[in-house]
């Protein structure tokens, strides 16, 4: 797993603002209060698995909101599922509220509010954890039927909960050892885990949706590989076509009978991403072509161009009026 953020190198002074800085671009951005932030020490491990994400966290005693506006400004999409390495932590979210213990798994939504907390004792192990993440619209469970799981602690010692933890456990210790093809195939199985564990929590069969066909299974691993590589400018059809092995009328078949084309898709995730991050005052300080250049747009006439086309406004004037208004945007959230 790649390290993207230890404290140990940082100076004290600097350490509070990194962190949420880090936690924002790794995780999912959240108001960050630390309770001894003189003495916080936290280190990140992350890992790409296809379509999904694995990060190996640790951190001192913290308080973690993620509020209505943050979410309205930012959101991935994502349903997480935690496991519960050491220290005590909690996780609030939908109502339901749990203290979380070494061993337990926890599963939470980036699309609805949470509150988590850490205590460390002194002397006392730091929080740690494992989280997975992975885009809400690959889970194959109604999100209505999901929500009552939000929150709730799920035993990790025993049964289906024992095999996900020692999976996603094995995975962090084991994945400089596997290669591109194999960490996107364990990424797919660790997502099939989590909707069995979940499954299983629900204890109701009529939850689970009918199986994919191949095309919608085909359509969903392609627009996760979209996501993963919107920062490439050479991403254009016929790369997406030969990374999947079909031809590119069958590419823009399987678009079709999801209602869009390949171009639009493709056009529509980057704008998401370069709206989030003009209104994300964390990124003031790049310049606009460098926000279109994250995102595939290698020169500043065509990310102006595409982007007035799309929202109506040049992104310069897109980006003033978000920090105008902070709470609102000047349009639709990112996601």
């Amino acid at each position: 797993m790649d390290l993207v953020f230890d404290t140990s190198a940082l100076p004290v002074d600097d350490r509070a603002a990194a962190w949420r800085e880090s936690t924002s671009r790794a995780l999912v951005p959240t108001e960050l209060t630390l309770r001894d932030a003189a003495r916080f020490q936290a280190r990140i491990h992350t890992t790409t698995l296809g379509p999904a994400r694995l990060s190996a966290i640790s951190y001192g005693p913290l308080l973690s909101l993620r509020t209505p506006r943050l979410i309205r400004r930012s959101d991935p999409e994502h349903y997480q599922v935690a496991v519960i390495l050491g220290g005590r932590q909690g996780v609030e979210q939908a109502g339901n509220s749990a203290v979380l213990n070494p061993g337990d798994l926890v599963f939470y939504d980036t699309s609805r509010s949470f509150t988590a907390w850490a205590e460390q004792d002194d002397g006392g192990p730091a929080a740690q954890s494992l989280l997975l993440q992975f885009p809400r619209r690959l889970m194959p469970l109604a999100e209505s039927r999901l929500a009552r799981l939000t929150a709730v602690p799920l035993c990790g010692s025993e049964g289906i909960g024992r095999v996900v933890r020692g999976f996603l456990q094995d995975l962090a210790a084991e994945r400089s050892r596997c290669g591109p093809r194999d960490t996107a195939r364990l990424g797919a199985t660790a997502i099939d885990l989590a909707a069995a564990l979940l499954a299983h929590h629900l204890g109701d069969e009529r939850s689970e949706a009918p199986s994919r066909s191949p095309c919608e299974a085909l359509f969903e691993r392609i627009t996760a590989f979209v996501d993963q590589h919107l920062h490439d400018p050479d991403l254009t059809p016929s790369a997406i076509a030969d990374a999947h092995r079909i031809s590119l009328r069958y590419l823009h078949r399987v678009f079709q009978q999801h209602g869009t084309s390949v171009a639009a898709h493709l056009r529509e995730r980057r704008m998401a991403r370069c709206r989030r991050d003009l209104t994300d005052p964390t990124l003031r300080h790049l310049p606009v072509h460098a926000v279109g250049a994250r995102w595939g747009y290698p020169t500043p006439a065509g990310f102006s161009r595409t982007f007035r086309t799309t929202t109506g406004l040049p992104p310069g004037r897109y980006r003033d009026l978000a920090h105008e208004r902070p709470d609102d945007g000047p349009g639709d959230a990112a996601t």
